[in-house]
C-alpha cells in the first residue's frame, strides 16, 4: 500500500505546483488561475452588496485608471482586473484572488497624494500577482476559518442570516511578514515604472501605522492594522528598495493637487444613505427610523445589519430587515406569526411574547432561548416591528446567566424605536472632508473642535501626514472634517 500511495501523493503534489509569476519559482498551489478568476467574479457582487459602492463616478474612474495602468505593467497583465472604492468608513484596502482590488472610502482621506494612492493600489496588486491572496485563501478555506463580514463584532450575527458567502473570507486574510514586504516592494516598483514617486509606499505605511484604532475609524470591516501587520516596522525595510529605484535620477511625481481635488467633499464616517450612528443613536434617514442603543455601546453598521455591543461584555443588540419572503409566509401579514416563525427558523424557542405597539408601530415583543455558536445557551429579547411596509427585527441577546440583568437595557432600546419625520430625516447629513488654512495659535485640538469635533485631534494630525505631537504649520492647507 505504501509503495502505491507515495507515488500517487508525489504526482498530486507535482500537479499542484505552479510557477510563481513574480519569483519564477515553482510553489505548491491548489488553485489554478481560472479558479482565481472565478473567485474574483463570485466575490465582486457579494462585496458590493455587502459594503456598497461609493457613489462618486469621478473618484471611481480616477482610482480605476491608476489601478489599470499599474496592473497592465505587472507580471499578470491579462487578469480581469477591477478596482472599486467601497462605501465603508474603515481604513483599509484588500485584494481578492483573480484581480479584484478594493479600497474603502475611509482610507482616502488618510492618503496625502496620488503617489501614496498608487502605492496602496500597487501593494494590493502585488498580493495578487505574487499569488499571496490565492495562497492565503486556500489556507483559509481548507482550514475552515470561515470568517464572515457580519461576524466581526459578534458571532451571534450568524443565526439571523448568512449574508456573506464563503468567498468574502478573503477580506480578512492576514498575510505573513514576508508576503507584506514583497507586496511593498512590488507596489514601489510598479508605481516607479510609471513615474510616480515610490516613496509613496513608505509614506502611506507611516501614516497608516500611526493611526489610532481608538479614533473610531474602524467601523464596518477590519482596518489596515488588523489585516496588514506591522506597517511601521516595514518602513525602514522598504527604504533601500525605494532608494535603488530612484538611483536613475528620474524625476518622480506625487501629484498632490489632483488627489486633493478628488477627496474634497468625500464622506467621512457613516454614510446616511446606509444609516448613521450619532453617539448612542442609530438613524436611517432613507428608511425613516431611529433607535437609541444603551449609552456607551459600540455601534457597527453594514448595509444589511446594525450590531451594538456593550463595552467589555458579551452583550449584544442587532437590527435587521426581515426578508420579504419570511413576511409573506405569515397569513395576512400577522406580526405575531411573522415573529414566531422567523425566530423559530433561526433556532430560537419562544418563552413569552405579546403583540403590542411601539411608538404607534405594530409590533410583537418576546423572550426567546436558543444556542449561538461561541456563546452557547443564550436568552434573547426580540421585537418584530412593522414600519412603512417593512418588518424589522430588533434583538438583544447574551448568555442565559446574564440575560435577566441585561433585559432592562434591551427593552428600553426596543421601546425607543420610532419613525423619523420628513424634517428630521432631511436634517441628517454626512460629515465630509474639507480644507482649512492653519492660522497662528491653531492646534490640532482647536481645529478639531472648530470643525465640529467629528474626529479626534490625533486622528486629524495623522490624516494630514503628521505625528499627533507635531503642531500644524501656520499657513499650511490641511484636511479637516466638517460635521453634517
Amino acid at each position: 500500500m505504501k509503495r502505491i500511495l507515495i507515488p500517487v501523493l508525489l504526482v498530486a503534489i507535482l500537479a499542484a505546483c505552479a510557477t510563481n509569476p513574480v519569483t519564477g519559482r515553482r510553489q505548491l498551489s491548489f488553485m489554478s488561475e481560472s479558479q482565481e478568476i472565478s473567485i474574483a467574479n463570485e466575490s465582486d457582487p457579494q462585496i458590493k452588496e455587502e459594503m456598497g459602492v461609493y457613489n462618486d463616478p469621478e473618484l471611481q474612474r480616477y482610482v480605476s485608471e491608476i489601478g489599470w495602468k499599474m496592473a497592465k505593467i505587472s507580471e499578470r497583465p491579462n487578469l480581469p482586473w477591477r478596482f472599486t472604492v467601497v462605501d465603508v468608513p474603515a481604513v483599509n484596502a484588500f485584494a481578492v484572488p483573480g484581480g479584484g482590488i478594493y479600497l474603502t472610502r475611509g482610507i482616502m482621506p488618510f492618503l496625502d497624494n496620488e503617489a501614496e494612492l498608487a502605492g496602496v493600489l500597487g501593494h494590493e496588486i502585488g498580493h495578487v500577482t505574487a499569488r499571496h491572496s490565492a495562497q492565503q485563501y486556500t489556507k483559509q478555506i481548507t482550514g475552515q476559518v470561515g470568517l464572515l463580514a457580519l461576524s466581526i463584532l459578534v458571532p451571534a450575527a450568524r443565526p439571523f442570516g448568512d449574508l456573506a458567502g464563503q468567498a468574502l473570507g478573503v477580506l480578512f486574510l492576514r498575510y505573513g511578514r514576508d508576503a507584506e514586504l514583497q507586496a511593498d516592494g512590488l507596489g514601489a516598483k510598479y508605481e516607479a515604472s510609471l513615474g510616480w514617486d515610490p516613496a509613496g509606499v513608505p509614506a502611506f505605511l507611516s501614516t497608516l501605522g500611526r493611526l489610532d484604532e481608538a479614533a473610531g475609524d474602524r467601523r464596518g470591516i477590519p482596518n489596515w492594522l488588523s489585516t496588514h501587520p506591522d506597517p511601521l516596522s516595514r518602513v525602514d525595510e522598504i527604504q533601500p528598495v525605494v532608494q535603488q529605484l530612484k538611483t536613475a535620477g528620474t524625476t518622480y511625481a506625487t501629484n498632490r493637487e489632483p488627489f486633493m481635488q478628488r477627496v474634497d467633499g468625500i464622506v467621512y464616517g457613516d454614510n446616511p444613505e446606509q444609516g448613521i450612528a450619532r453617539g448612542s443613536a442609530f438613524l436611517h434617514p432613507v428608511l425613516r427610523f431611529r433607535i437609541d442603543f444603551p449609552e456607551g455601546w459600540e455601534i457597527q453598521n453594514s448595509p444589511q445589519q446594525v450590531v451594538a455591543k456593550a463595552p467589555g461584555a458579551e452583550v449584544f443588540m442587532m437590527l435587521e430587515l426581515v426578508e420579504k419572503a419570511e413576511v409573506e409566509k405569515a397569513r395576512g401579514g400577522n406580526i405575531q406569526d411573522i415573529a414566531l416563525g422567523h425566530m423559530r427558523q433561526a433556532g430560537f424557542r419562544a418563552v413569552q411574547g405579546e403583540r403590542t405597539t411601539i411608538n404607534g408601530l405594530d409590533a410583537f415583543v418576546g423572550a426567546y432561548q436558543g444556542q449561538v455558536e461561541e456563546l452557547g445557551a443564550v436568552g434573547a429579547r426580540a421585537a418584530h416591528i412593522a414600519h412603512d411596509g417593512n418588518v424589522y427585527l430588533l434583538v438583544g441577546l447574551t448568555d442565559v446567566d446574564t440575560f435577566q440583568q441585561a433585559d432592562r437595557a434591551f427593552t428600553t432600546a426596543i421601546r425607543s424605536f420610532r419613525r423619523l419625520s420628513a424634517a428630521e430625516a432631511e436634517d441628517i447629513r454626512p460629515s465630509r472632508v474639507d480644507f482649512y488654512v492653519v492660522r497662528s495659535g491653531d492646534t490640532w485640538q482647536s481645529i478639531a473642535e472648530r470643525s465640529g469635533g467629528t474626529v479626534k485631534p490625533a486622528t486629524l494630525a495623522v490624516m494630514n501626514n503628521m505625528a499627533p505631537g507635531t503642531p500644524p504649520a501656520v499657513g499650511s492647507r490641511i484636511k479637516i472634517v466638517v460635521a453634517g
